[in-house]
């Protein structure tokens, strides 16, 4: 059943603002995409028109209103072997893969595997994100490359100015929108000599089509691109479920992962069948995007269908705008996207989070793979937990007559198990060695085998120097473990538990 509060609320409560955030973003889309099909070894096609299929379709699929999603950087450098090995139809195959994939992803629920992701690998994510835009830029702003002079720096400190001194005087129309048309105007006045669009690459003529891949159907066709298929899968859902995280702190609204990570797998089988390469969620033009105003679905559909008709009929036109312009938006989106009070926040914020979130920056933009950055930031978080966690433990000995009680108190787990163990014994070499032992473990909690094996060898080890051994105060989580997996005292009775279903 259609939930009409829903569709009203994400297509039709914010129509103008979504309109005219979507035409900055299909502007702004175009040099992007041109510049990651000649990553990807393709036609410029292949990228525009992805872009144009995957915001069109993810405006209905996906799960986070007001993200943008396209091709991307980070699949297209997936592919170019498998490009440069066996040619574009074979990237298309992939994609359609990659679609289903993760499809497969949202059946099995591996968005909540993004709860595993602590604030400093976002963070860090984010910061690095914005580095690696602003060193985009860095090409278009050579001296020595040809057609960049001062006028082109002119361009973009006046792009620049207009982007953050018109919202003080009018939110109407978009800054940067504004900028672009002035720009543009000025550039074909004045003949500038200043790189346009045109530069990066020719732009197609006529619309898309539906064309299914031409490969073999066959086991090796999916041998040669089922490890492609996986690896931008995973990729495309790792930064679209990160980006989200970002637009909903950005909005101050929650989206649905499991339906964006399906929606995105929609979005790139619709892709492929249209001649585009897989993409994925673009924190650049959803920042653009939202600092636009955009916040429903209709962005992202007016991004969509505005790339599609700039293509289409206004290709000449979209072709004569200089790059200065976007570049002064992209640097923009950088100086937005960067996570600015992270810095004092080094020294303010426990030393482990600044290190994962230094450690996640470094990796990405040293690799310019976002999935390893954010593997890194994510391994050292778990490591940096477990040892803090580890830590949370501690054992105390009384002697009470003619019995030692050992209270134990804390996490035990695979990491405090050789404390645990030491902690406890042997009762034998303790100065005055009792014959009857307690271990008290009501203020513990043992979490996994590791921790039911020690204390398996701890009663065993006390029973076999000549002590009697009662383990007392187990929670009801901790008793299921000993009963299914320790070796002694399985039905609790000589521990001091009764036997339980």
């Amino acid at each position: 059943m259609l939930d009409r509060s829903a569709i009203k609320r994400d297509w039709f409560s914010n129509i103008r603002a979504d309109i005219l955030a979507g035409i900055v973003v299909a502007l702004a889309l175009i040099p992007e995409a041109i510049g990651f099909s000649i990553i990807a070894g393709v036609d410029p096609r292949v990228g525009l028109y992805a872009s144009v299929a995957i915001a069109m379709v993810i405006a209905f699929t996906g799960g986070r209103p007001g993200m943008i999603s396209a091709a991307t950087a980070a699949v297209a450098v997936v592919v170019v072997p498998l490009v440069r090995d066996h040619g574009v139809e074979y990237l298309f195959a992939a994609t359609i893969l990659m679609g289903i994939f993760q499809g497969i992803a949202a059946l099995l629920r591996l968005d909540l595997l993004m709860q595993f992701v602590s604030r400093s690998v976002i963070t860090g994510f984010v910061n690095a994100l914005a580095i690696l835009i602003f060193m985009a830029q860095l090409p278009q702003l050579d001296p020595t490359a040809a057609g960049i002079g001062w006028m082109t720096y002119a361009m973009v400190i006046a792009g620049l100015a207009m982007i953050y001194i018109i919202p003080r005087f009018t939110t109407a129309i978009p800054s940067p929108l504004i900028a672009i048309i002035v720009l543009t105007i000025l550039t074909i006045w004045l003949d500038a000599p200043v790189n346009t669009v045109s530069d990066m690459g020719e732009l197609p003529e006529g619309l898309p089509y539906f064309v299914l891949p031409d490969v073999p159907l066959t086991w090796e066709t999916l041998r040669i691109i089922a490890p492609y298929a996986a690896t931008m899968a995973a990729v495309g859902l790792l930064e679209s479920l990160l980006t989200a995280q970002i637009v909903d702190d950005m909005t101050h609204t929650g989206s649905n992962k499991r339906r964006e990570s399906a929606g995105q797998g929609i979005a790139n089988v619709v892709a492929a069948m249209f001649g585009g390469m897989g993409g994925c969620a673009m924190i650049g033009q959803s920042v653009i995007n939202v600092t636009s105003g955009g916040r429903g679905r209709l962005s992202t559909f007016t991004a969509g269908l505005s790339l599609l008709i700039l293509l289409a009929a206004l290709g000449d036109l979209v072709g004569q705008v200089p790059m200065p312009a976007l570049v002064a938006i992209m640097i923009m989106v950088s100086i937005g996207t960067f996570s600015w009070n992270s810095i004092p926040n080094i020294g303010k914020h426990p030393w482990q989070s600044s290190v994962v979130m230094l450690a996640t920056v470094v990796v990405v933009v040293a690799t310019h793979n976002l999935a390893l950055g954010v593997l890194a930031g994510v391994i050292l978080s778990g490591a940096f937990f477990t040892h803090k966690v580890m830590n949370m433990f501690e054992v105390v000995r009384e002697r009470k007559g003619d019995t030692a009680v050992y209270r134990a108190k804390g996490q035990i787990f695979y990491a405090s198990v050789e404390r645990f163990e030491a902690a406890l014994g042997p009762e034998s070499i303790m100065p005055d060695p009792a014959d009857h032992v307690i271990i008290d473990v009501r203020k513990a909690h043992f979490w996994d085998i590791s921790a039911i094996a020690a204390l398996d060898k701890v009663v065993e080890r006390m029973r076999r120097n000549g002590r009697s051994v009662q383990v007392r105060g187990l929670n009801r989580a901790s008793s299921d473990l000993v009963d299914k997996f320790a070796l002694t005292d399985k039905t609790g009775v000589e521990i001091g538990l009764a036997p339980h279903p």
